[in-house]
């Protein structure tokens, strides 16, 4: 329904009075302590700055990031419910900076459900549509529509206190979308569910934004929800916007050693390495393992100019490979996950973890144990020791 353009946004929170004399006080008598989440200025506190994103049509986009990283401020700047201090926000084309919330044409549907204790599901659906003196049969025309749609329609007379909290977040969808905004803002709304549901309300929104013609924003910490909702993810960090691109490339491209690091479950495992160039081909070396990087990563690598170095190697846990020679490791824990075992090793003084199927394998592991494993040159990623980001994406 509508395209979104967020250019150079940048949120500051001004000091209270008094709070930067305190603050100057405090550095006098202390030493100073480096925030790791939020930047510091004379203005006050840097919540979201840099940040540009282009959002096409019914896209839908995922912000996510570790709490404190900016992804909910950054929501609520385009809801109007926080001021842009910096940048322009276009909603189809339309500067939305001065735009009063309820004449932006969204809607948002918050993590605590926000719905009115004393209404029926029905009377919390209709109630904007109220506010708007929709005609009645209009109004019921939308709200069994959304019902029907969100599979609450034998809900509609009862009252929230008789809801479960799926079916509560469900009537909060669906009092958002009986409205047909032109965008959906959607703020951690799964994050008060069991994993079940979750999982149940996840499948839930796919099938929504299917059958409703809307542009979608979702924050999450989740990076599940982020990979399996989103079109495109936007990873961010301290307020910066770290990585955009679908969930396939940020799973197989990312960008920094942060994005490796937070996208994928479990983590991706990362030891201190060599980057050895000789003429066009580049090898690893780790552990007394020695592995030449494919011809795609080789190519990227050479456009850059990048040179032998010590480096950061990452690789994922599934992309690990238990063989007779390799990197040697000593076993921890074996985790039996039904389809495989994740064995938590130590190798080269970092904890490890490697993934082994169980199909056709032996799979008695035992504490204290050696194995050894090794990967190939098409998932190794290579990033710089000093700038943290992956040599092979230098300049994307």
């Amino acid at each position: 329904m509508a395209t979104v353009q967020l250019k150079n946004i940048k949120k500051v929170y001004p000091f209270v009075s008094g709070e930067q004399k305190k603050k100057n006080k405090k550095k006098e008598d202390a030493p100073e302590k480096k925030n790791v989440n939020l930047q510091i200025t004379d203005q006050g506190v840097v919540a979201v700055q840099e940040f540009n994103l282009d959002i096409a049509d019914k896209e839908f986009i995922v912000l996510v990031g570790p709490s404190g990283c900016g992804k909910s401020t950054t929501l609520r700047m385009v809801a109007g419910l926080e001021e842009i201090s910096e940048g322009e926000l276009l909603i189809d084309g339309e500067r939305m900076n001065d735009v009063a919330p309820k004449d932006r044409d969204i809607a948002m549907v918050f993590q605590n459900y926000a719905l009115y204790p004393h209404m029926t599901v029905f009377e919390n659906m209709a109630f904007s549509l109220k506010l708007r003196k929709e005609p009645k049969d209009v109004i019921e025309k939308k709200v069994r529509e959304a019902a029907e749609i969100l599979d609450i329609t034998q809900y509609l007379e009862r009252k929230p206190k008789a809801l479960s909290g799926g079916q509560r977040q469900r009537v909060a969808i669906g009092r958002a979308i009986v409205r047909d905004p032109k965008v959906m803002l959607m703020d951690e709304p799964l994050s008060n569910l069991d994993a079940k549901l979750r999982n149940e309300m996840r499948a839930e929104i796919i099938k929504l934004r299917e059958r409703i013609n809307t542009t979608f924003i979702y924050v999450t910490h989740d990076q599940t929800e982020a990979m399996t909702l989103g079109d495109r993810i936007v990873i961010m960090r301290d307020g910066y916007i770290q990585q955009i691109g679908t969930p396939q490339e940020v799973f197989n491209n990312p960008a920094n050693l942060f994005v490796a690091g937070f996208i994928g479950m479990p983590v991706m495992n990362f030891f201190d390495a060599r980057l050895i160039r000789e003429g066009d081909k580049y090898f690893v070396e780790v552990g007394g393992l020695r592995v030449e990087l494919d011809e795609e990563k080789e190519a990227r690598l050479k456009a850059n100019g990048v040179q032998s170095q010590e480096v950061i190697l990452g690789v994922r846990p599934e992309h690990t490979d238990l063989a007779d020679s390799g990197v040697e490791a000593k076993i921890d824990v074996s985790e039996m996950m039904g389809s495989s075992v994740h064995l938590h090793v130590t190798a080269e003084d970092r904890d490890v973890i490697i993934i082994v199927p169980t199909a056709g394998v032996d799979t008695r592991f035992h504490m204290g144990d050696t194995v050894h494993f090794t990967f190939s040159g098409k998932v190794a990623h290579v990033f710089s020791k000093e700038t943290e980001k992956n040599l092979e994406w230098l300049h994307s």
